[in-house]
This record gives C-alpha cells, structure tokens and sequence, in this order.
C-alpha cells in the first residue's frame, strides 16, 4: 500500500496495491501491520458504515465531541469528493482542510483521524461509501459543521447547491462550533 501525506500531515490518503487481469481485481483494503508501519499510528476500528446517495447529495460536516472517531473512508461504486476539516484548536492546522477524490476505480481511502470534521458530496450518479470507525456512534455527542461556511471556504467541486438533509442544513457556523483542545 502507498501512503500519501496530505497538506495536514495527520491526514493521509492510501491506495492500495491491485491485482488484476481479465477476470477482475484483488486488493487488500485494510492491512492493520502496513498501516501501522506506514503511518506509525495503531488503531483499532470497532464499526463499518455502509452509506448510499445520489448525485449531488453532500454528507457532514460530522464529527462527535465525545467519543471521537477517526474514519478511513473508501469507495466502493461511484465518485466522491471527500474533506476533513481540521478542528483541533491547539494545532497549527486548525481550520484548514483537505480534500480528495475517491473512487471506485482508483481505489484511494482517505484517513481521517480523530479531532477532525467529515463530509463528501457525490459526484457520480450514484456512490457508495464505506468506512471503518474508531469509536462507536454516539448520536448524543454528534455535532455538525455547515458544509458552506464562510470562513472554512471549503471548494466543493459543483456548481448550485447540493441535496443536503435537514440536520446538515442545521448545521453551525465554525466560529461558533464546539472543537477540540
């Protein structure tokens, strides 16, 4: 597997070695001793999500207070765009993001660590996602960040306004967001 830091060294990208010919693919998409000697980092994820949307549709920007979950985030059908926001106040990465296209045919994942904020909108006409959580879901502690907010200026790639459910839409300001230390 080749790991690729991003511009917030704590995020990183993956992409996985494919073996392929005539009849399809292989690949390993999670190798805990290669992402442990990659990234120096031991996790232990406890829950896979499974999510499905339609062109346009924009999850996040999620992250939980209390019991924070780093993702690793793949896609398994379609294309997405996909961002952490760093909302850490100690670092000197707080409030920037970054953010990558996953696909099913490149077969990146994105590692989103602890601390930050999630999203992706779909590209596609149709995209799955799946990602593997470090900690459970904890709808008490869920929090959310708006997708367009100003000062975070995130450049999601489309053009109008994307579907969004009414929780995101509630979502608040980052000047005014709980973050971390």
């Amino acid at each position: 597997m080749k790991i690729t830091l991003t511009e917030i060294p704590d995020v990183c990208t993956i992409e996985p070695k494919v073996f392929g010919d005539s009849r399809g693919f292989f690949f390993e998409s999670y190798n805990e001793k290669q992402f442990m000697e990659a990234t120096g980092l031991q996790v232990a994820f406890v829950q896979d999500n499974h999510s499905r949307s339609k062109k346009h549709v924009l999850r996040g920007l999620h992250y939980q207070i209390r019991q924070p979950q780093g993702k690793l985030v793949r896609v398994i059908s379609g294309e997405v765009f996909d961002v952490a926001v760093d909302i850490r106040r100690s670092s000197s990465t707080f409030g920037k993001w970054v953010g990558d296209y996953l696909t099913a045919e490149n077969k990146k994942q994105i590692w989103v660590p602890s601390g930050f904020a999630h999203g992706f909108i779909v590209l596609s006409d149709v995209a799955e996602v799946l990602y593997k959580t470090t900690d459970y879901w904890a709808p008490e502690h869920e929090r959310c960040i708006r997708w367009n907010d100003p000062e975070l200026n995130l450049q999601w790639p489309i053009a109008g306004n994307p579907l969004v459910s009414e929780k995101d839409e509630k979502g608040v300001l980052f000047r005014d967001a709980e973050v971390f230390p």
